[in-house]
């Protein structure tokens, strides 16, 4: 769809690609976190491959002011030209490295060369097309209404990614009243959002690291909880405290460099959280980990479709200093979704009917 926005003749084609756009991305989101799932069957094996994956999905949305600044002078369909040259240049590389990844597919294939693979009981019927997509489509559903752990976490991963694009308006609106930059100062401002995400990955390695070794205390199998012990920090002192320090910072008096420093903890505790939501859905929901990360996924693209809309508005009723605090105090409250995990988290997981099929209870 980024051709038809590159040659769009008029808004109203404009807004419809976009739209197209949209849902077309919100389906790769997923399919890229499925894929995980299907390529690294252990807990260990999948840390390093998601948190890369979250770092780069994250990132790339967050760069996207930076370059928009770099080439805010051109036309602005060449916005759309960088994009096509880009996927053009990336499309050869996806051909050739691509493989299939889903297990009953590659079984299918391999059985039609080979029938002593496996005993004729390990065989499964093929279930009809209709009952498949139904469950694609119900199933996330499903489990965002009667999953706490999938709803209160697709808040809170869906507020932080929300948080990205909401920046994108509140950053230009902030410094250019503030400090008096232009469009492009202020989209290079974005990059302090970048520097926290990247130091928030490199955070997240020891993370992983944590969670594996918990093992050791709960006979060899890790601790999901122990998934989320950086989370809860990054998301009251680096999310909450961040926000603040970016809204009460940004006046005059101020230099722009301390305000700047708010938004790079903001970035840290976004990688964070949105990297912790991902491996822990993926870890206790296991075979419904693709329904669970779609309903969080649905969830942060609404709010990174919907925040941006509000923030001018909120930021000139409220006043900078109030509309930051109170999106810190959004966060801080959906802070309570991890620590309630980590202090009852065997019970709740216990409760849940798709983790226990999941665990094969």
């Amino acid at each position: 769809m980024v051709i038809p926005q590159a040659v769009a003749p008029n808004f109203a084609t404009l807004l419809v690609s976009r739209a197209i756009a949209g849902a077309i991305g919100g389906i790769l989101q997923n399919t890229m976190e499925q894929l995980s799932g299907d390529m690294w069957r252990t807990d260990k094996e999948r840390s390093l491959p998601v948190t890369f994956y979250t770092y780069v999905y994250v990132a790339g949305v967050t760069l996207g002011p930076v370059l928009g600044a770099v080439v805010g002078d051109l036309y602005w369909r060449w916005v759309f030209y960088i994009q096509l040259i880009l996927y053009c240049a990336l499309l050869p590389v996806v051909i050739i490295i691509m493989r299939e990844t889903r297990g009953p597919i590659i079984f299918r294939r391999l059985t039609k060369t080979s029938t002593n693979l496996i005993s004729p009981g390990e065989q499964t019927t093929q279930r009809p097309l209709t009952t498949l997509l139904h469950e694609a489509l119900t199933r996330p559903a499903h489990l965002l209404i009667t999953e706490p752990v999938v709803f209160s976490f697709t808040l809170w991963a869906a507020f932080c990614f929300g948080l990205v694009f909401l920046m994108t308006q509140s950053i230009p609106l902030v410094y250019a009243a503030t400090y008096n930059f232009s469009a492009p100062s202020s989209g290079l401002i974005q990059l302090s959002l970048f520097i926290g995400e990247t130091l928030g990955a490199l955070a997240c390695l020891p993370q992983n690291t944590y969670h594996t070794r918990s093992a050791a205390r709960n006979n060899g199998v890790p601790i999901p909880e122990a998934r989320l012990a950086l989370s809860i920090p990054a998301s009251a002192i680096g999310l909450a405290g961040g926000l603040f320090w970016y809204g009460w910072a940004s006046t005059p008096q101020v230099h722009w460099m301390l305000p700047t420093a708010g938004l790079a903890l903001v970035g840290f505790a976004i990688m964070v959280i949105i990297t912790a939501v991902d491996l822990y859905i993926t870890d206790a929901y296991v075979r419904f980990a693709g329904s669970a990360i779609a309903a969080v996924a649905t969830g942060e693209n609404l709010c990174a479709a919907w925040l941006p809309l509000a923030s001018a508005r909120m930021y000139e009723v409220l006043g900078f200093a109030w509309a930051s605090s109170l999106l810190g105090f959004v966060g801080l409250g959906l802070t309570m979704a991890p620590v309630v995990l980590v202090w009852k988290g065997e019970r709740v997981r216990g409760k849940s009917r798709f983790i226990r099929e999941a665990d094969g209870v």
